[in-house]
């Protein structure tokens, strides 16, 4: 086993003076109480049906292990064991998290349902005579920071029957083998593969890890639940390697943990955000229905003219791919085009997609804000700031940030802000509020990308300062997306419930295909630069984004990976 001449325990029970208890983390609340949410059908009840399971969400744990590393900079994790959990319920793992967060994470327990009709909960043919949960059979001793030392953990990987899997790790403070009766394993058939997520902890040099996890496939049709455990192992494990631990898998069609249409109401009403623009923003955001009724032209391949749309976008081709038939393009006229592109703040509103996130457990908001124009890209190399004339520009831009909500409390608990190719989850913790359990999102200049807290993000090489700067502040420009919105789909209500509109299943192009004449601005900018900058034309491009020279026209919302997909990052 591997000792711990670079890895420091701290045993909460011990008496081992040469060491200085780590801080715990504090458990960490929503700026505002929770108001109690329209009645409804499983939503925001505590428990939800996954089929032949049911399972609760744990947030209140006992620390087993901290830990933290001698001679690294970076915080180590503490391990937790589940307290709390309710009759008739079963542990599934323990919980792990970084010491210099606060405490907000969770667990599932389970147990196996109890209903006279449970074929009602299922959509696929199982004729197990098994249970649902069995005891491991025993446990394998993954890694240990010193068999021979008191005051050392010791990491558990249970053995599950055949035809089972494990859910989790166990964390014990001494090296005799957890009781069977500790934590249950689950029927494999109601199961999915998990993979590993963030790096939680590295141990030195030695080679063992820790990892939070999450199911391999996500989206609004995905049927996999994460169950907040962790993974540890001493070997290199990939991305999408399949774990020796698995996550839940939700059976139940009905998906009755997500809120209905008065809910989703309430939930925008208490967590909608306000979204900020930078104080000199010129091209703000307007309502889809303004940027039609102003002037924007549908143009056909093979047309030189383009037609005027219908102000509810009935007039646009539905359906279909994007095949680059039709695009649409800003008002033909220079009058006209120049005030389009400036928006119009009094119209703008958020257009909502609501859909079923982490099998079901989750609920995520999506929130869609659409400018009529994209400015051009401010450009940092090194200490010099330059005001590009048009890279970077293009017609219309759709934006998006995202509410993750729990279905068990309806409490938020993420936030994920949008930005160009990609994008960050921020935890509840981590964000600015206003009014209650508001977030702020702030949108950057120009390029309307997300932003939890103001300041200037660099898109290319930050260790270099080159690159597209994101500058984000709080300014008299902004919108109350928990009151300026409008609910666009909710699939998973079934039909009728929600109407989309016309223009929402527009699948071509926002704008025209646009190439820009880089090279020409890039020789200028360089001409500029002092004479010791040793960077090449070749160099310089190399480190800013693809889509500074050029793109073709952005799509709307339903043509995003996103819509029936996880979110990038």
């Amino acid at each position: 086993m591997l000792g711990c001449e670079c890895f420091c325990w701290h045993d909460k029970h011990s008496d081992y003076d040469e060491f200085t208890p780590l801080p715990q983390p504090q458990p960490f609340s929503l700026p505002s109480p929770i108001p109690d949410w329209p009645p409804g059908q499983g939503f925001a009840t505590g428990k939800i049906n996954l089929g032949e399971l049911e399972v609760v969400k744990i947030t209140k744990f006992e620390s087993v292990w901290s830990c933290d590393s001698l001679h690294g900079k970076a915080k180590g994790p503490t391990f937790y064991k589940p307290v709390g959990i309710p009759d008739g319920f079963f542990c599934l793992g323990y919980y792990c998290q970084p010491n210099d967060q606060p405490l907000r994470g969770y667990v599932l327990v389970a147990r196996e349902r109890e209903g006279s009709t449970p074929e009602v909960y299922r959509d696929y043919d199982s004729d197990s005579d098994f249970p649902a949960l069995k005891k491991p059979v025993n446990y394998s001793l993954i890694w240990s920071s010193d068999l021979d030392r008191n005051g050392c953990g010791f990491f558990w990987l249970p053995n599950a029957p055949m035809g089972y899997k494990a859910m989790g790790i166990l964390v014990t403070d001494t090296p005799e083998e957890p009781d069977d009766d500790e934590v249950r394993c689950v029927r494999e058939d109601l199961t999915e593969t998990c993979e590993i997520k963030d790096t939680i902890h590295v141990a030195g040099a030695h080679p063992f890890q820790v990892w939070n996890t999450r199911p391999c496939k996500r989206g609004m049709c995905c049927k996999g639940v994460s169950v907040g455990t962790f993974f540890c192992s001493t070997y290199f494990v990939s991305e999408n390697e399949e774990l020796e631990i698995s996550c839940l898998k939700n059976l139940d069609p009905t998906l009755h943990a997500m809120p209905d249409l008065n809910q989703i109401h309430a939930l925008i009403n208490h967590y909608g955000a306000t979204v900020f623009f930078h104080p000199d923003e010129d091209c703000l955001p307007s309502s889809v229905q303004w940027f039609f009724k102003n002037g924007a032209l549908l143009y056909e391949d093979g047309e030189l003219k383009g037609k005027s749309i219908d102000y509810r976008g009935s007039s646009l081709p539905s359906g279909g791919t994007n095949d680059g038939a039709f695009w649409i393009d800003l008002p033909g006229d220079n009058n006209g085009r120049d005030n389009v592109k400036k928006g119009n703040l009094e119209s703008a509103e958020l257009y909502v997609h609501v859909k079923p996130a982490v099998g079901g457990t989750f609920t995520d908001i999506v929130m869609w804000i659409f400018c009529p124009f994209n400015g051009p890209a401010n450009l940092k190399i090194g200490l010099m700031n330059i005001q590009m004339n048009k890279l970077g520009q293009h017609v219309s831009d759709w934006e998006h940030f995202t509410l993750r909500i729990s279905n068990f409390t309806g409490e938020l608990w993420q936030v994920y802000f949008s930005q160009h190719s990609g994008g960050e989850w921020v935890d509840a913790f981590d964000l600015e509020y206003i009014e209650g359990n508001k977030p702020i999102v702030y949108s950057s200049r120009h390029g309307h990308a997300s932003f939890p807290h103001p300041g200037t993000y660099l898109q290319g090489s930050v260790k270099l300062g080159i690159g597209i700067r994101n500058d984000a502040a709080r300014s008299k420009h902004f919108v109350d997306s928990s009151t300026r919105y409008k609910i666009i789909a909710a699939e998973y209500l079934g039909d009728g419930v929600v109407t989309e509109p016309c223009w929402l299943n527009y699948m071509r192009e926002w704008g025209p295909t646009i190439v820009y004449d880089s090279r020409s601005e890039l020789d200028r900018i360089i001409n500029m630069l002092p004479f010791f900058v040793r960077f090449s034309v070749e160099n310089i491009f190399d480190l800013f984004p693809t889509e500074l020279y050029g793109e073709e026209g952005p799509t709307g919302p339903k043509e995003k990976d996103n819509w029936e997909g996880d979110e990038r990052c």
